[in-house]
């Protein structure tokens, strides 16, 4: 199943996607990774899940690949004496501290001394996603008297962001350690990391995969976007998680950060997602509204790897109308020649490595000559990652023995990934990328590829060679050397 768009859809699973026939659906629309929410769902329903998508994988001999969502610590409130909560006027003083007992119109528990270990007088405090606006006045080792700047009710449990200050917070909580050693035993191929605030935070997490699942980091909050670039260079991935930053960050800062972050992931050739709200009213309706269709085809025109569906195809009442539409948007975005201006103007992949050139080469021959694809060999996917960053006219085809390789590549942008045996000697990968250009229906046996490949073989990081190469396997015995 060849997709006709390059850029990637990520569908969340949940309760409106919890069957096999379900879940082959989206995969049929459209989806081409596939969220497990930890946030939401126990291990065991968890289970089921990967279960099912490797099913519908080996039925459809398709890698598809899954990305786990670790939940990440949650700040939030206590509860009210009153249960409908409190309503805030503005210029009204409200205090929070460690106090347990019931919380009134003048006070309630915030059970983070983390928080109060970190904020600063002139600090905002954000409740309920936002909704309610707080400034501290007074703060201690287990209290912040504050004062009301954006009124609201404030309820048990609402959420509690803190924009100003890098929390003394790990990213993972204990919770996210024991579903991280969980999915990773599991088999899944991406872990996406919540509450990144450092590098350091990353680290932990690679430490604990110990390689068995890629490490994407979700940029929702603004010490991410500060230390971005840290971030970046030790992760496997980006998500740009436009929620949080959101309600952190002044919504008009979102759309320009949403666009340096694609460009600076594209320049580290590292998939980028872009994620949250993408087309949230067809959570209740068949059709999106004109502006969450113009919100998906801006994120295409900028050159995401990734496009997502949360809530959507998680749990809303039109899952497989929701993929269809983010697919037919795609195509819709990639055949306008304004897109392949765009994505070509921002082009800045000036290497200096053997292997950057060697992409960038495969790259302008394929776009200068009749080429019908670029067949990249890989063992780590560090060859089609750089091929990806190119942004090619001709379609990727990705081909490794490395299963997993294959699956964390269904993640970046236009790369086709197949299955390849082992191979010893170049004529027979060059054979090999033939017959996946005529299986794919990339190519007849009148045309001709680019492959690209490093010798020796199987080593990681060792791209150093391009072969224009006919795809009539029996010219390629005949004149291609041993």
């Amino acid at each position: 199943m060849t997709r006709a768009r390059n850029v990637k859809i990520v569908a969340t699973l949940g309760p409106a996607s919890n069957d096999y026939d379900m879940i082959r659906a989206l995969f049929e629309a459209g989806a081409d990774v596939f969220r497990l929410n930890m946030s939401h769902g126990d291990h065991s329903e968890i289970r089921v899940r990967h279960e099912i998508i490797r099913k519908i994988e080996a039925d459809l001999d398709r890698p598809i690949a899954i990305l786990a969502d670790l939940q990440g610590p949650k700040l939030r409130c206590g509860v009210f004496a009153n249960d409908e909560g409190e309503e805030l006027e503005v210029g009204q003083k409200f205090r929070f501290d460690l106090d347990k007992a019931e919380g009134d119109s003048t006070r309630v528990c915030l059970p983070h001394k983390e928080i109060f270990d970190a904020l600063e007088v002139g600090a905002t405090l954000l409740v309920n996603d936002g909704k309610i606006r707080v400034r501290v006045e007074e703060c201690g080792a287990d209290f912040a008297n504050c004062i009301v700047e954006v009124g609201g009710t404030i309820s048990n449990r609402k959420g509690v962001n803190v924009p100003d200050v890098v929390l003394p917070l790990a990213a993972l909580s204990e919770k996210d350690r024991r579903d991280l050693e969980f999915v990773c035993e599991l088999g899944v191929d991406w872990l996406a990391l919540s509450f990144v605030q450092r590098p350091e935070d990353v680290a932990e997490a690679r430490e604990l995969a110990k390689g068995r699942a890629a490490v994407l980091s979700k940029i929702e909050k603004p010490a991410a976007v500060t230390a971005f670039d840290d971030i970046l260079a030790v992760s496997d991935g980006i998500m740009v998680a436009r929620g949080d930053l959101g309600v952190e960050l002044p919504v008009q800062n979102v759309p320009p950060i949403q666009k340096q972050l694609i460009r600076k992931c594209r320049f580290a050739a590292k998939p980028v997602i872009v994620a949250t709200q993408m087309l949230e009213s067809m959570i209740d309706s068949p059709v999106p509204t004109r502006a969450e269709v113009s919100d998906v085809a801006t994120a295409i025109y900028e050159g995401a790897d990734a496009i997502m569906l949360s809530a959507e195809s998680a749990a809303g009442s039109f899952p497989i109308e929701a993929v269809t539409t983010m697919n037919n948007v795609a195509i819709e975005v990639e055949s306008d020649a304004t897109y392949r201006d765009v994505i070509e103007a921002s082009r800045n992949s000036k290497g200096v490595t053997v292997a950057d050139g060697i992409v960038a080469a495969a790259r302008e021959i394929a776009e200068t000559t009749d080429i019908k694809a670029i067949c990249c060999f890989t063992q780590s996917g560090t060859t089609a990652l750089l091929v990806a960053r190119e942004r090619p006219r001709v379609p990727i085809i990705a081909l490794s023995p490395v299963k997993a390789t294959l699956r964390r590549l269904c993640l970046s942008w236009g790369t086709n990934c197949y299955n390849s045996d082992d191979v010893e000697r170049f004529k027979m990968a060059v054979i090999g990328a033939a017959r996946a250009a005529l299986d794919s229906g990339h190519a007849t046996k009148d045309d001709f590829i680019v492959v690209t490949a490093g010798v020796p073989f199987n080593v990681r990081g060792t791209t150093n060679i391009l072969r224009v190469a006919p795809c009539d396997e029996r010219l390629i015995l005949n004149i291609d050397p041993e």
